[in-house]
């Protein structure tokens, strides 16, 4: 695999563990995108190829013990998993019981960090909308929308904090928070919000992750490891793809080919002492790709950069 490295020589990166996010093999958006396969099968090529634990998907139960006998079975730890919020569009009421429904299964099988994403008029899931890029990106949050986003993270953050674990943020494509405006907005108006760096969804929406990773490098708390296909993206801008078509036809690629400079991403994470999961994505079409062979090669590439 190739990709824009500004070095080659080895970054340490102490008490880290390396997952997988179940994207690898079956889409949790798309349901033609390998959507049926077994819970099983992931979970057994997931360890197969040297991952420590795994990320929540459609096809993972959503109960403690049967979670817990699954990913037991094959020696997984669970990392964590997605979590939609509305902040901005539904009562903070309705939000917060789901949100705590959530938080309890994570904690409950010993994940730290719970992964939250604003989802209000998201177009990520619609196969026709188009996504918009820099000052045409859509949707976007009103200002009357913000104070109620703001307010309703930091309850949050307040909720986790109590139970000792921490909302991280994911930066998403055709979400309200996509632009980097929106996300320095929503980081600078909540400090209680942590960070997911998610290197893919920031080179895609023509962010530089480097510069997201140094700037905000003591906020970071759980790390996403996807690339982006430079050409694939730029055909998405030029002629109006939508997410669905973006993923089908391969604008996302493992840690280790594609353009991000992930020897720049894990000096930073070193740097700040980052002490998390590394979890490997790819998010593409798994019946185009297999999906054991990449998800060996992308563990294969995280050991080699950063010893773990």
């Amino acid at each position: 695999m190739t990709s824009a490295t500004s070095s080659d020589s080895l970054v340490r990166l102490h008490d880290c563990r390396v997952g997988a996010n179940p994207i690898i093999w079956s889409n949790d958006d798309f349901d033609d995108l390998a959507y049926d396969v077994p819970l099983d099968t992931i979970l057994r090529e997931m360890r197969a190829a040297g991952f420590a634990g795994s990320e929540l998907g459609h096809a993972y139960p959503r109960t403690a013990g049967p979670l817990a006998e699954a990913l037991g079975r094959h020696g997984l730890a669970l990392v964590s998993g997605w979590h939609s919020t509305y902040l901005a569009s539904k009562p903070l009421a309705e939000e917060e019981k789901s949100f705590r429904a959530h938080l309890n299964l994570l904690k409950t099988l010993g994940a730290r960090v719970v992964i939250v994403a604003e989802c209000t008029r998201c177009i990520h899931g619609d196969r026709r909308a188009v996504l918009g890029f820099n000052g045409q990106c859509t949707p976007r949050l009103t200002e009357a929308e913000w104070p109620k986003l703001v307010a309703g993270m930091k309850h949050l953050a307040a909720i986790a904090a109590a139970e000792e674990m921490k909302v991280v943020y994911h930066h998403h494509m055709g979400t309200v928070i996509q632009a980097e405006t929106d996300l320095e907005r929503l980081l600078t108006a909540v400090p209680e919000l942590w960070l997911l760096l998610d290197a893919g969804h920031l080179a895609f929406a023509g962010i530089d992750p480097v510069a997201v990773a140094r700037r905000h490098a003591a906020r970071i708390a759980h790390v996403h490891l996807k690339s982006v296909r430079p050409d694939v993206a730029a055909r998405v801008k030029s002629e109006g793809w939508s997410f669905y078509r973006a993923v089908a036809h391969g604008v996302f690629t493992v840690a280790g080919d594609g353009c991000v400079d992930y020897p720049a991403i894990f000096r930073i994470l070193a740097g700040a002492d980052y002490r998390g999961w590394l979890v490997v994505e790819a998010e593409e079409d798994p019946v185009k790709v297999p999906a054991l062979p990449k998800a060996k090669a992308a563990r294969a590439y995280v050991r080699a950069q950063t010893g773990v």
